[in-house]
């Protein structure tokens, strides 16, 4: 069998196939996979700390799971920026607003649980609309007082498994301005979205008023990524840069307006909306986005059975397409114009 061809259950057609795992595969199916793997680890002579390393992020992910399973269906956010910045800094009091205003539209606000501008949303957020994912480092960062001790904090060894968890579990991407840690978790995020390993969603660099960190950050991008040819064009909508609370909340609130979410079913691709694009804007769509489209047209769905585990986004109507997926820039500037038609949210990222 040729390694690259899904593998599905002998009654399944290749249409049933999600994402390359056959649908009828159960809980226990997928557990005894797990165990089968871990099995293999003794023939293998794997060594003692590669061993280590498994166990351990096994257990960090497994319990982080469990932390954030009651909370999927809120909508969360998750907040970078530096643990140094001070509560006199104007970025600090731009975090701790944003927290507050998310929160009021009923948000919940991930950080990284330390101090700086984590703990500022935190504050803005208030306990009950705060999640944190703490790292545990060698000069042993503590968890700000705002979730310190909360149910809804997660303390985790590795970087790794906590970057999974801010990007796996929520629904938006605001970063302030930081260190090297911000600016690696601002990069990698553009990057598991641009490359598709992370659904389409609002990624706002978030400064304090007049601030130009950000504004430097997006000419950078300009001048030698954008200009050499390294990025396309549509990339630049991927993110967007403000110096605005309100302006960051509106991308946020304004994205999901029509918008809700996506889902492969094998090779196509189905966006739930909130609401149904008629006859003209249909065909706008197929007129001024046949680019993204890999064979086919843009053209209304039907909710499919593998969606059973999405039960609550049954009754959404969709759109499905074949994409090439390459083009997840495009693909934005697509959503964007449907939540401008449908919904009047016409903010959408600019270059």
């Amino acid at each position: 069998m040729n390694a690259r061809q899904p593998l599905r259950h002998p009654h399944e057609s290749e249409s049933d196939v999600i994402e390359h795992v056959p649908v009828l595969r159960t809980h226990d199916e997928l557990i005894a996979e797990i165990k089968a793997t871990a099995d293999k680890l003794s023939g293998d002579n794997a060594s003692r700390g590669d061993l280590k390393i498994l166990s351990r992020a096994l257990k960090e992910l497994r319990y982080a799971f469990k932390v954030f399973a009651p909370w999927r269906r809120n909508r969360k956010v998750s907040v970078f920026g530096s643990a140094r910045t001070s509560p006199e800094h104007p970025t600090w009091h731009a975090a701790e607003q944003f927290g507050r205003r998310m929160a009021q539209e009923g948000w919940m606000v991930v950080t990284g649980a330390g101090a700086g501008i984590m703990e500022a949303a935190h504050r803005g957020s208030g306990r009950d609309m705060a999640m944190g994912l703490n790292i545990l480092l060698p000069f042993e960062q503590q968890a700000n007082p705002v979730i310190a001790g909360d149910p809804k904090l997660v303390s985790l060894k590795y970087f790794f498994t906590r970057k999974l968890m801010f990007v796996k579990e929520v629904h938006a991407i605001v970063t302030c301005p930081g260190g090297f840690g911000t600016l690696d978790e601002a990069f990698e995020t553009l990057t598991l979205v641009q490359t598709g390993k992370r659904d389409l969603m609002p990624l706002v660099m978030l400064d304090q008023p007049g601030g130009t960190f950000w504004k430097d950050f997006s000419q950078y991008i300009q001048n030698h990524l954008l200009s050499a040819g390294l990025i396309s064009p549509a990339d630049m909508s991927l993110f967007k840069v403000t110096d605005s609370v309100e302006q960051a909340v509106e991308e946020v609130l304004g994205f999901y307006s029509v918008y809700n979410s996506m889902r492969f079913i094998g090779e196509r691709l189905i966006l739930r909306l909130h609401i149904a694009p008629d006859d003209q804007l249909l065909q706008r769509l197929n007129d001024e986005f046949s680019d993204i489209c890999a064979k086919g047209r843009i053209e209304r769905a039907e909710t499919h059975r593998v969606e059973a585990d999405d039960e609550h986004l049954a009754q959404l109507p969709r759109l499905a397409l074949f994409p090439d997926r390459r083009a997840v820039g495009r693909l934005r500037q697509m959503i964007d114009l449907l939540n401008c038609e449908l919904e009047g949210h016409c903010t959408g990222p600019q270059p």
